[in-house]
């Protein structure tokens, strides 16, 4: 029977979730997309070539819209902290507050003091300042991820800290092994990866949009499409498979140090040595067996292990008050697996295109490439609740459960809120994916306008309102 605090806790996680997994999409999209940047203006610099500046002034719109999103979703967090999970900001607050602060003074001032010579100063500035300017921008979106991955590593392997005996706080006692716990490392990497990957395939997928309506409009892309289309798919050729082996070291990293998270992934409830790979089934937490199941034998003790002999834990070696909900897991870990090696097949099938000379002629694969839009996100969620679902039931790993980290809310407080939030979320995110998609639905142009404060809100009103004439181009914006 379940307690009103019960369902109170169950109702915090999940706005928490929520919020979490609208928020953590745009600062993905904003790091990849400033690294893009800085990429493109870097070889108009070096090359001189107008396409690839055309194509910096055509995704830094997307930039500030998703940018924007990214700092607004992320604010609300910061306030759950206090309402919401008021112990666990207390007990462990010394380290991971100061973490978390780390970020704001160092990449969110760098981010801020540098954006709006990002966003306006292109015809302001020196050509080199203005390039400048957005390397920062990129840089310090890449800190940000930093600092938050660190914080986030160290609740799933903490590392460096004391306990104070009387008030059961986490003090720092070393910031080296607090910020370079076990796991910090192998995270920093699989997350930067997947947010390049993710957006090198909306930038795939916008270009395959276009070169599809170029085709039954019956004329040919322009060079600005062709162009950011090869480097999407340039990018996911040799990023995909790297992404893979990340994900490999990654998962070794948690055997090691969360053999339980394996267990829970994998649907294996006792150890064995030769395990088998359970390709599909249904983990059953009452029975303790994992129904339907499909095998794989021997592949299971490889893949995670690297040998034919090595052991797989089950879950039955750890207390059930302490294992993580394995169907939950089980998959979230499948579908990303899935989604990553399908975007590696898709970039070698690229590979195969380029060298035939038929990368910008075959519509089939252009339409691949528009369906997998959203599959590095989806994949980077996937990989979130993996991570996160499989710590339960603790936020601070083995230290501090979950069930004793929540401030004392009520019930009925929680069930407004979140309906409060959902509405809204709805509303305002799903407006600004909206202009973000009217955006990109009208191609980059040869000679593509600048962004300035006026162009700016022109942008809106114009993606608000497509029949919009943009004036200074001549031609519908």
């Amino acid at each position: 029977m379940y307690t009103a605090h019960d369902l109170a806790l169950v109702l915090a996680r999940f706005q928490f979730a929520f919020t979490v997994g609208v928020h953590i999409v745009f600062p993905a999209f904003s790091i990849g997309l400033a690294a893009y940047l800085a990429v493109l203006e870097g070889l108009w610099l070096k090359t001189d070539r107008q396409v690839f500046l055309d194509l910096y002034r055509y995704w830094i719109k997307a930039f500030s819209i998703v940018f924007g999103m990214g700092v607004v979703s992320g604010l609300v967090m910061s306030y759950e902290f206090g309402t919401n999970w008021a112990v666990f900001s207390r007990k462990a607050g010394p380290i991971t507050g100061v973490l978390l602060s780390y970020e704001v003074m160092t990449a969110f001032f760098l981010e801020a003091g540098f954006l709006g010579v990002m966003l306006f100063g292109m015809n302001r500035v020196g050509r080199g300042l203005h390039f400048a300017a957005t390397c920062c921008v990129s840089v310090g979106t890449l800190i940000s991820m930093t600092w938050i991955l660190a914080s986030n590593s160290w609740m799933q392997t903490p590392r460096g800290y004391t306990i104070d005996p009387a008030t059961g706080r986490f003090l720092p006692a070393d910031w080296l092994a607090i910020i370079f716990n076990p796991s910090f490392p192998f995270r920093l990497v699989h997350m930067g990866l997947a947010a390049f990957l993710s957006v090198a395939f909306v930038v795939g997928a916008t270009g395959a949009w276009h070169m599809l309506r170029a085709r039954r409009e019956g004329r040919g892309a322009s060079e600005p499409v062709r162009v950011m289309f090869s480097m999407a798919m340039w990018m996911a050729a040799l990023v995909a498979p790297v992404q893979i082996l990340a994900g490999d070291a990654h998962g070794l990293n948690t055997l090691k140090y969360q053999p339980v998270k394996i267990a829970a992934m994998e649907g294996d409830w006792e150890t064995e040595g030769r395990a088998a790979e359970l390709l599909f089934g249904i983990p059953n937490m009452k029975t303790e067996r994992t129904d339907y199941a499909v095998r794989i034998p021997l592949l299971g003790s490889l893949i995670l292990t690297h040998s034919l002999d090595g052991k797989v834990p089950g879950m039955k070696d750890f207390p059930r008050d302490q294992r993580p909900p394995s169907p939950v897991i089980f998959f979230s870990f499948r579908i990303m697996v899935a989604l990553g090696v399908l975007m590696m097949l898709v970039g070698f099938w690229s590979l195969w295109l380029r060298r035939a000379g038929a990368l910008f002629t075959t519509p089939v694969f252009h339409r691949v490439i528009l369906c997998m839009a959203p599959a590095g996100f989806l994949a980077l969620l996937c990989g979130w609740v993996t991570t996160e679902v499989g710590r339960q039931p603790w936020t601070v790993y083995g230290l501090l459960r979950t069930s004793d980290s929540v401030s004392p809310i009520v019930l009925s407080s929680m069930a407004v809120t979140i309906t409060a939030f959902v509405v809204v979320y709805v509303i305002v995110f799903g407006s600004g994916l909206g202009i973000l998609v009217r955006l990109l639905g009208h191609a980059p142009q040869e000679g593509e306008p600048t962004t300035s404060p006026a162009h700016a809100s022109d942008i809106l009103a114009t993606h608000t309102h497509p029949a919009v004439i943009d004036p200074s181009s001549g031609k519908g914006a």
